[in-house]
């Protein structure tokens, strides 16, 4: 029972004695750059496939949403909020401020306090631009949101501060805020078998 074995095991020692050791002059690590910086890794590692699709059904339902908000300015907004939360995307700040201005800049009210509520307090990388909150601030005061008008003159305050002061306020209320991100902004767009479909 033993003796078949041993040709094979003979042959799977000659294999490993043919592989030759890495060659001095190719070393085990090599240096890969992209746009995001440079690092070593091992020759043999593979590189990541950006075209790599590890959820085909979530990209449709994402693109089908985006494709909605070109046309929707509520589906703008939820698409705007969920790049915020990374809630079936990845999240995104850039993405959730572009398509949260898309949805504001077509009216959309809901979108206006967000973005006040955005600028007021930064997002993210971004910084805080009490002046920009005011603008969109005073969008959404205008049609009779109370909050907003709260935030409103929160804002036009904001721009008397020392600097020092307000990013002292600005830390205070992104710690408020952020809860209220996830809790206090509903979605308009559900997802069912025939697509996306209005919940109101």
């Amino acid at each position: 029972m033993i003796r078949p074995l041993l040709p094979l095991a003979a042959l799977v020692l000659a294999a490993c004695a043919q592989t030759p050791p890495p060659a001095p002059d190719r070393p085990a690590m090599i240096r890969i750059c992209d746009d995001t910086g440079c690092s070593d890794r091992p020759r043999n590692s593979a590189t990541f496939d950006a075209t790599r699709d590890d959820n085909p059904a979530q990209t449709r339902r994402m693109a089908a949403l985006a494709d909605l908000a070109g046309k929707d300015p509520r589906a703008a907004y939820d698409l705007g909020l969920r790049y915020f939360r990374g809630d079936s995307v990845p999240q995104n700040s850039y993405q959730a401020l572009q398509w949260m201005r898309s949805a504001g800049e077509r009216g959309h009210p809901q979108a206006q306090m967000a973005l006040g509520r955005f600028y007021l307090t930064g997002l993210e990388e971004m910084g805080p631009d009490p002046q920009e909150a005011e603008k969109w601030l005073s969008m959404a005061a205008g049609r009779g949101d109370k909050e907003a008008a709260r935030l409103l003159a929160e804002a036009s305050a904001a721009k008397k501060k020392n600097q020092d002061d307000y990013q002292l306020w600005v830390t205070r209320q992104r710690e408020a805020g952020y809860g209220f991100w996830y809790s206090g902004y509903p979605y308009y767009w559900d997802w069912g078998p025939q697509g996306w479909h209005y919940r109101y």
